[in-house]
């Protein structure tokens, strides 16, 4: 299934596009809504799923995207379907993992005027012109959420998800990061500057999980009910 909301031009003119959000037109309360009832709707047909994040840049030879096909494997082999944003990189793999294992593979793809194509193992793929449509769908219909190292836009899906978790806006998700070299500067930061100056509290510390594999991650997914 594939949404297409918007002409293309506004990915080669991202100012029209800000201006063009900006408007309080009456129909882009419309628009807005048909994109959550259609996703909604595909969304609901799949599941239960295991949402991985992570860089659309980590190439098809590199180690952590080797783990991430790996991922896509034993999140079918489980019971699970695999989500992800539906384009290259460690999302790739894991669509590529699932899709060999012959399972479900579905991705949220979004318009974006670099990286972000379809990669090309999708079972399902739905396009958002929204990013915050795009991220309830990938909370909403998941039981846990996986996260290899990535960028600006792997930091903004891990923080979403533990957030909603903390001020228990969704029910409680498994969250595991892979790559203890990658994110174990981040967690330490947590420990010495968040939890030290009291911006978290110690309990905060066990939303997610550190572990190094595939293997590792799935085995706390496996506790999930399906």
């Amino acid at each position: 299934m594939v949404m297409d909301y918007g002409t293309g031009s506004e990915l080669e003119n991202p100012e029209a596009l800000f201006n063009d959000v900006c408007k309080e037109d009456p129909w882009r309360i419309f628009r807005i809504m048909a994109e959550f009832v259609e996703s909604f709707e595909e969304m609901s047909k799949h599941g239960p799923f295991i949402t991985v994040f992570g860089s659309a840049r980590t190439a098809p030879d590199h180690p952590e995207y080797l783990e991430a096909v790996k991922m896509g494997r034993l999140i079918v082999e489980n019971g699970f379907d695999a989500l992800t944003g539906g384009g290259p990189g460690i999302m790739e793999a894991v669509n590529k993992g699932a899709f060999e294992a012959k399972g479900e593979s579905v991705g949220l793809n979004i318009k974006l005027p670099m990286e972000q194509t379809s990669n090309p193992y999708l079972t399902t793929s739905i396009d958002f012109r929204y990013f915050f449509i795009r991220k309830v769908n990938f909370l909403k219909y998941s039981k846990g959420v996986i996260a290899f190292p990535g960028g600006f836009g792997t930091m903004d899906e891990f923080f979403e998800a533990i957030t909603l978790v903390q001020t228990k806006k969704i029910p409680p998700l498994k969250i595991v990061l892979v790559g203890q070299k990658f994110w174990q500067p981040a967690v330490e930061w947590f420990k010495n500057t968040l939890l030290r100056d009291e911006k978290i509290s110690p309990e905060d510390m066990d939303f997610f999980n550190l572990v190094d594999s595939a293997e590792e991650a799935i085995d706390i997914m496996k506790t999930l009910e399906k």
